[in-house]
């Protein structure tokens, strides 16, 4: 991959990904997520978010929205549990506009209070209406479980109640924390040079501070895995819905190689994974199944999620189980692995072809780790796993004295 980076005075560090096409992708991400609250301050990273939109010193919010949109372009921003992500994607000639705008609601937002209680409402009807999807919420529910008592068990979006008493000094005072540059980084995807760009930064940037970034707070001990293995809510949905699961590896970790591999083939996007196979596709007992890994910086989860007929749940239990427990007994063949192996491949291949998610894992990659997201090395790694490694790495993480089982009924 053919990345420039380079830093500025300021601290904010840019990754450039060039590219031929003149549809341009952007943003900042910044390492303010909902790792970083602290107690009392669930939600609010989610809610700054928001309100960075809300007016700044130079633009008030119609401005924003009107900035990008009324040239053709889109500006949109997302919260995770250990970032927050501004971006744009707009035209090459509309690249210093999407610059200016994105610098500007990040280091230089008001957070009005006049727009606070307008925000609180939209993030409230948000948070209700995630409620009102059990197969959206079942994942939050989840992971609170699976890290009880730890800032990467929070709901991202908090709870009404806390996000009511939010106040635009709230909001201020966690930007003062987190949104400065040298704790938040610049990153492009598309036909431009590296000395326009920060010459675009330069000007942007000017009357925001370059304050060395405080030693950031130790995160809290991962709690132990819950004792009770087994929960069941009553939530009175047409559909069981089920997760099962446990905690896997950070994004540091070695064995998260054999662990993509092994998430492939248990219930990736391919209609041949083997959960499809065996709960859809033979028995049509459920619409989704999938399964998923998170990797954070000093840990990650693994997890299983489908829905299905409420007579059929104790049934699908088994099944997960027993998918879990060929590839604990038998593991893969060579012939098998070399199949999985090019099929993820070409799964990662075309993933990498969307050239603004591939930009956003790019920014999330540098900002965490400080390197560059290379395809050809993710490429090396999954070729360099072997069958031993997948036999240990079930056996590690299908242990039923460490999957968690969570069912809405």
């Amino acid at each position: 991959m053919n990345y420039e980076t380079h830093t500025l005075f300021s601290g904010l560090r840019v990754i450039l990904l060039p590219q031929t096409s003149d549809v341009v992708y952007c943003g900042i991400a910044v390492k303010a997520g909902t790792r970083h609250e602290a107690a009392g301050e669930e939600g609010l990273a989610h809610f700054c978010e928001h309100l960075a939109f809300k007016g700044t010193r130079r633009r008030s919010a119609v401005q924003i929205i009107n900035s990008l949109e009324g040239v053709g372009g889109e500006l949109n921003a997302f919260t995770g549990k250990e970032d927050t992500v501004y971006y744009a994607a707009t035209t090459r000639n509309h690249l210093a506009l999407a610059v200016d705008v994105l610098c500007d609601i990040v280091f230089q937002s008001q957070y009005p209070e006049h727009e606070v209680e307008k925000e609180r409402e939209v993030v409230c009807d948000e948070i209700e209406s995630y409620e009102d999807s059990p197969s959206e919420l079942i994942y939050d529910d989840f992971e609170n479980q699976l890290f009880a008592g730890h800032p990467l068990g929070h709901n991202i979006l908090g709870s009404s109640e806390q996000v009511r008493r939010f106040t635009g000094e709230d909001a201020r005072r966690f930007a003062r924390r987190y949104y400065r540059p040298d704790n938040a980084v610049f990153f492009l995807s598309g036909r431009v040079e590296m000395a326009y760009l920060l010459r675009l930064l330069t000007r942007s940037m000017e009357g925001v501070a370059a304050t060395p970034f405080p030693a950031p707070v130790p995160s809290a001990t991962l709690p132990p895995l819950p004792a009770s293995l087994l929960t069941t809510r009553q939530r009175s949905t047409h559909q069981t819905h089920v997760m099962m699961g446990t905690r896997a590896f950070s994004a540091a970790d070695s064995r998260r190689w054999p662990l993509i591999l092994l998430n492939n083939i248990i219930g990736g996007p391919g209609l041949n994974s083997r959960l499809n196979i065996a709960l859809r596709e033979r028995r049509g007992l459920v619409y989704t199944v999938e399964s998923q890994m998170v990797c954070y910086s000093d840990t990650g989860l693994w997890s299983v999620y489908f829905g299905c007929d409420p007579a059929d749940a104790s049934l699908c239990c088994r099944l997960v189980r027993r998918v879990f427990n060929g590839l604990m007994v038998r593991g893969l063949s060579e012939a098998q692995l070399r199949r999985a192996k090019q099929q993820l491949r070409g799964q990662l291949a075309i993933a990498s072809d969307n050239r603004e998610q591939f930009a956003l894992d790019a920014a999330k990659t540098f900002l965490h780790e400080g390197r560059e997201r290379n395809l050809d090395a993710i490429l090396s790694h999954i070729d360099a796993v072997t069958a031993d490694e997948l036999y240990q790495t079930a056996n590690l993480l299908f242990d039923p004295n460490r999957i968690l089982t969570l069912i809405y009924q």
